[in-house]
């Protein structure tokens, strides 16, 4: 298959064109517009180099509220208050510390500043939102993602204190859920997350997941 490459144009092409690893297009840019189309179409951006890549990889990782692994420490964890949970409080600072987060692993990041920026904006516009873990005044955890209907698309998380990430996970997955969310992506496989009840589905149904949750 050949890679698409976009332009001004705000389109993708069908995801089922994707490499077998998931890869889509290159180019375009972070709109907000074509970030909307890109999640609404189950389409997330990383960038390798200067160049922004587009994935819709198959299958999905995703995580069904319901389906939430709570391990009985991390339940002792929140009955002794060891964090103050928080959302929406420091957008920015948990995007960067996404970014700058050193990864067992990983020589770089995908979050560049462009991509802080954009998902920044995409917060201001009320369709990013970040969950956070405290710690005596300090953010010590969290994640950022991008939520549209009943659907909230995780994208990166950080922890600078053992259990703060997942601590800040569990406690917003619960969250949403009691505010309607039934579908979480988690977009590409970790064990980590894997532990707390994420599992692969085909791509199709995922597909066929957002266009009933997203209006």
């Amino acid at each position: 298959m050949s890679l698409f490459i976009l332009n001004n144009e705000l389109l993708f092409p069908p995801v089922h064109l994707s490499e077998p690893d998931g890869l889509l297009a290159i180019g375009g840019d972070l709109s907000p517009e074509r970030l909307l189309l890109a999640y609404r179409h189950g389409i997330f951006p990383w960038y390798e180099g200067q160049h922004i890549l587009w994935w819709c990889p198959d299958p999905r990782f995703v995580l069904f509220p319901e389906e939430l692994r709570e391990s009985k420490s991390m339940k002792q964890l929140h009955k002794r208050d060891v964090f103050d949970f928080r959302v929406d409080t420091a957008f920015r600072e948990v995007i960067t510390n996404c970014k700058t987060i050193a990864r067992q692993g990983q020589e770089s990041t995908w979050i560049t500043d462009e991509v802080r920026d954009a998902y920044t904006r995409m917060h201001e516009l009320g369709y990013a939102h970040s969950a956070e873990a405290w710690q005596d005044g300090e953010l010590v955890g969290g994640l950022y993602g991008i939520r549209l209907g009943s659907v909230f698309f995780g994208e990166s998380m950080f922890s600078k204190v053992s259990n703060a990430s997942k601590y800040a996970f569990i406690q917003y997955v619960q969250r949403l859920q009691g505010e309607g969310v039934r579908l979480i992506d988690c977009q590409v496989y970790t064990a980590h997350l894997e532990s707390l009840g994420a599992r692969m589905i085909p791509r199709e149904d995922f597909i066929a997941l957002l266009g009933q949750l997203i209006p």
